[in-house]
């Protein structure tokens, strides 16, 4: 008989980490013969093309947050216990929705992506009651970073380190139409906000445009999130009279990125620890690897699980402009230094599908399901 589990998430939209990996890995454990519930914000339109049995649209809304956001999570906790009841193991992808399962007997998975177990620990009161969630809960950290992290503020958990997937066979062939570019390009994906390491990456444009007039860096992500960084960002670009470089082009359609990730000569996000938070893992340089691109992330964070340094791209110091330009240098003027990377790249991304993450979960729901 197959397992009934229920998933506790933000919307499944592209537009966010969580939404993408719960589109993922629903898609890949339905696969797998699991029946699924999906208990997720009020805001989310049902998606016919997403495999659940249950679609229950219930719950307060993280992206972005409404005020009075705990208020609103106390008052939808009766309909979530409701919503789980008969299913043989629950999963919170979400991290702070694991709040409505305090009191839950029911066997329980938490998958921490990165920031927020330690964060939602760290709060007053409720962070009480979300650390007993987590120490019932059996963890699911996204990188080894992640899981420590994790470890850190939780001595003794119950964790086991699944990496994010990728559909390796989305990003391995171009759109029919790719997008115009002129001149050496890098490309960075992410939503703007100060632990992408934008600034860092514009510090480092200076002096890769200063060495190879013409090269140009083009960001791809949502920049109303973070609305004073992104004003920041701007004026930094100008600061350095970077306007006719360096390019933002907010979000843009799935076709329309896969062009990026076939017309860019380098992929490069030097995220950074700031305030309690990092890179939970960077699902983004393995879609760039999958589709071909050398890529450059930075050092303890989770971009160590998703790139292999020296083989796939390069690792670099947090927060270091020149280190950062000088890889981008090396890259922009070696060819078949970027096909090499590139290539194992492509091979790496094909090792760490959906397919595989979805059985190691499943293997993990079956160890904790009576």
């Amino acid at each position: 008989m197959a397992l009934r589990v229920a998933l506790i998430s933000a919307a499944p939209v592209t537009a966010h980490g969580w939404g993408r990996y719960t589109r993922d890995l629903m898609r890949a454990l339905a696969a797998q013969g699991l029946s699924l519930t999906l208990i997720t914000a009020q805001h989310a339109e049902p998606d016919s093309a997403l495999p659940v049995s249950e679609w229950r649209a219930i719950l307060p809304p993280l992206t972005p947050a409404p005020r009075l956001l705990t208020a609103r999570l106390l008052a939808a906790w009766p309909g979530v216990r409701r919503a789980v009841r008969g299913h043989d193991v629950v999963h919170v992808i979400a991290e702070p929705y694991a709040l409505l399962l305090a009191g839950s007997r029911l066997p329980l998975a938490v998958t921490a992506h990165g920031t927020y177990v330690p964060l939602t620990m760290r709060r007053p009161v409720l962070g009480l009651v979300y650390r007993r969630v987590y120490r019932r809960a059996h963890l699911i950290a996204a990188s080894s970073f992640t899981g420590a992290q994790v470890r850190t503020a939780l001595p003794n958990a119950r964790l086991t380190v699944i990496p994010n997937g990728v559909h390796p066979d989305r990003f391995q062939h171009p759109p029919a139409t790719l997008p115009e570019k002129y001149g050496p390009t890098v490309l960075a994906v992410g939503q703007v906000k100060a632990r992408k390491g934008y600034h860092v990456l514009i510090e480092a444009m200076r002096a890769v445009c200063d060495a190879l007039p013409g090269a140009q860096a083009l960001i791809v992500g949502d920049s109303s999130i973070e609305p004073e960084y992104t004003a920041a960002v701007h004026g930094l670009i100008a600061q350095r009279r970077l306007d006719d470089s360096v390019h933002i082009l907010g979000r843009v359609p799935d076709e329309a990125l896969l062009g990026w990730y076939h017309t860019a000569d380098v992929f490069a996000l030097p995220s950074l620890n700031a305030g309690g938070r990092f890179e939970g893992f960077g699902l983004a340089y393995l879609e760039a690897s999958a589709a071909g691109l050398p890529v450059i992330g930075t050092r303890d964070c989770g971009a160590e699980d998703a790139i292999l340094d020296g083989e796939t791209g390069y690792l670099i110091p947090q927060n270091d402009p020149a280190a950062l330009a000088e890889r981008i240098l090396t890259l922009l003027r070696d060819a078949d230094l970027r096909a090499r990377l590139g290539r194992a790249g492509t091979a790496f991304a094909a090792t760490q599908t959906w397919d595989r993450v979805a059985e190691r979960v499943i293997a993990l729901y079956r160890a904790i399901a009576p």
